[in-house]
Parts: C-alpha cells; sequence; structure tokens
C-alpha cells in the first residue's frame, strides 16, 4: 500500500489500530532509561505516545499526514504533545542522523526484502553506541498456522533475515525469534528481534616493539 492508500484507511475517526503500545515493544523496553527514540513507520503513534509518557523524547516518522496527525492530537489530549516529533516521510528514502538514538522501534514495517534491509541499516546507524533496537513483525510462519497479517510471502519477516540484517548492520543480536500473540481470533506468530549497537573499541594507543 502507497501513503494516499494509508491515508485513506487512516480518515476515519477511529483507530485503525489499538490506542495501546505493541505487547512485546512495551516488555522490551520497559525496563530501559529513557532517552531519545525513534519510531520507524510509527502510523497512528501508538508506541511513540507510549514512550513519551514513560519519558522518552521521540521522533516518529511515516509516510501517512492522516496518521500522523491522528497520533499528534493523540499525544496533545494525554499531555505528551511536547515529547514527539512526527516527521512525513516515507522511511525506505529517509534516513535518521547518525548516531543520535537510544532506541530504535520498528514495528510491523512489512517490505520486500531489499527496501526492508535499507530501512533496518539505516535505523541501525541512527543508534548510538550501546542503544537497543527492538524490531517486531509478522512472521511468516503466520500464513501456516495465525491469522491475519499480510498474506504476501515476500513481505513476511523470519528470524534469519532479521538476524543477518542487524548483524550485517554492525548490531550485536540479543535475541530473535518467531513468537506468539494471542488475538480475539486466534493466535497469531511474530518475529520479534532485540539487538544492542556495539561500543567502540577502545584505542590501545602506539604499540612499541
Amino acid at each position: 500500500m502507497d501513503a494516499a492508500s494509508w491515508d485513506d484507511r487512516y480518515a476515519g475517526s477511529e483507530l485503525v489500530w489499538s490506542a495501546e503500545p505493541n505487547r512485546f515493544v512495551e516488555a522490551e523496553t520497559a525496563s530501559l532509561a529513557p532517552g531519545r527514540a525513534l519510531d520507524v513507520a510509527a502510523g497512528e503513534g501508538r508506541n511513540a505516545i507510549w514512550l513519551a509518557q514513560q519519558g522518552w523524547t521521540v521522533s516518529a516518522v511515516d509516510f501517512s499526514q492522516v496518521g500522523l496527525e491522528k497520533g499528534e492530537h493523540a499525544a496533545q489530549a494525554l499531555g505528551v504533545g511536547g515529547r514527539v516529533e512526527w516527521t512525513c516521510a516515507d522511511v525506505r528514502a529517509w534516513s535518521p542522523p547518525a548516531s543520535a538514538y537510544d532506541l530504535v522501534v520498528v514495528a510491523y514495517l512489512h517490505l520486500v526484502a531489499e527496501d526492508l534491509a535499507k530501512v533496518v541499516t539505516r535505523a541501525a546507524a541512527g543508534l548510538r553506541p550501546g542503544g537497543r533496537l527492538v524490531g517486531v513483525g509478522h512472521d511468516l510462519v503466520n500464513l501456516r498456522g495465525g491469522v491475519g497479517g499480510p498474506q504476501d510471502p515476500a513481505v513476511l519477516w523470519t528470524p534469519g533475515q532479521l538476524r543477518s540484517l542487524l548483524t550485517n548492520s554492525g548490531l550485536a543480536v540479543d535475541t530473535c525469534s518467531t513468537v506468539e500473540r494471542s488475538t480475539p481470533a486466534g493466535a497469531a506468530y511474530d518475529t520479534l528481534v532485540t539487538a544492542t549497537a556495539r561500543e567502540p573499541l577502545e584505542d590501545p594507543g602506539p604499540s612499541y616493539s
């Protein structure tokens, strides 16, 4: 779907997604000390708003202006409007500032492999040393026994794919697996990955032989 299609989808008064944060994003970030966060493909901003409520300063990026406006209005109503910066941009072409964030969230961004690799590589470059990336997306196995999510296998995630992308981006992968998520319609299956930006190697100083 393109930006115009998502604008149409978000145009209704009701939220397309829950107002609550994604359960895995919440679980993986709740214990982190607040800092500066980036929410890639933020949609209506549910994760960005929740992070702001926890004390984070958040950059929320999405190509749907309508979705971002809904998020901005919700953030203002909840008293955290000043903690979220809303940027309308296509993350396939947008690059974050280098080494600027303590946390990057990539939640349910489904692109063909080449585009996803570009986005993840750029997102990884936006992390400060020691910063964390939390990614979650519909897993390929969801097609065989889960409910919901995209039905095109070309855009679904696998743990192997995400591990390779993040390792190649210079991050240390902490966890990467298929996880089950309960929904009113039944079980759904996601890929969940967490990774840490490596600290720079210490300069050993001059060597004398």
